[in-house]
């Protein structure tokens, strides 16, 4: 069935790149590691549909599809295409589970994806609506494209704010040891991008999938 799956996705691609190519595909997952020798993705890369990664000895990637939820490891020798909700996977070992996270993140970044880097600040008014993607970790992981100062404050409490230096494609908090408020509404911004974000009343402290604990700043 698998074999089945990795054709059909073959012949999706190629089918793809007969599309206009002015037409970029919104990103479909966030590669949350890699390990070993691993060609077409690299750590905290979003992927899209039709991407072809390929692992050699030792390879590792872990996908997280913000759409889907779903969660996806694969390691050792074989190709991985990317599909919208899920991989297509060739002779690599496979191991996949739903996960909880905000599956409107991924409309979101396709948004963003096609605007022009200078974008729009948030405005008082619109932050008093719903944040648009809520987080099931206590820890953020802000994806940026940016270096600079990055600053994560609490909205509805005063007196929550952080203030760390960005640098590379992401910040993650829990690696510095951090965690937010469970049920707080954050603002992150850098230089001129700035997003809302809300923190699940659930939400757990510790280790858990990238891509439900993901904020993008790009």
């Amino acid at each position: 069935m698998m074999k089945r799956m990795f054709a059909a996705m073959i012949v999706g691609s190629i089918g793809l790149a007969g599309v206009a190519q002015a037409q970029t595909p919104a990103p479909a997952a966030v590669v949350e590691d890699v390990q070993g020798k691993v060609t077409g993705a690299e750590f905290m890369d979003y992927v899209v549909p039709g991407q072809v990664i390929k692992l050699g000895p030792g390879g590792v990637v872990v996908l997280g599809y913000m759409k889907s939820c779903w969660h996806e490891t694969i390691s050792g020798i074989g190709t991985v295409i990317v599909g919208a909700e899920q991989s297509a996977v060739h002779l690599a070992d496979f191991k996949a589970n739903k996960v909880t996270c905000d599956s409107s993140q991924a409309n979101r970044i396709g948004k963003e994806a096609g605007e022009s880097a200078a974008t729009v600040v948030r405005s008082i008014a619109e932050e008093s609506v719903p944040p648009p993607v809520v987080l099931h970790g206590l820890s953020p992981v802000i994806a940026t494209a940016e270096r600079g100062k990055l600053i994560v404050e609490r909205l509805d409490v005063k007196g929550e704010r952080y203030e760390v230096d960005a640098g590379g494609k992401s910040y993650d908090f829990l690696k510095a040891n951090t965690a937010l408020k469970a049920g707080g509404t954050y603002a992150a911004s850098l230089k001129s991008k700035r997003v809302v974000f809300r923190i699940d009343a659930s939400a757990a402290p510790g280790p858990s999938p990238i891509v439900g604990r993901l904020v993008t700043l790009r």
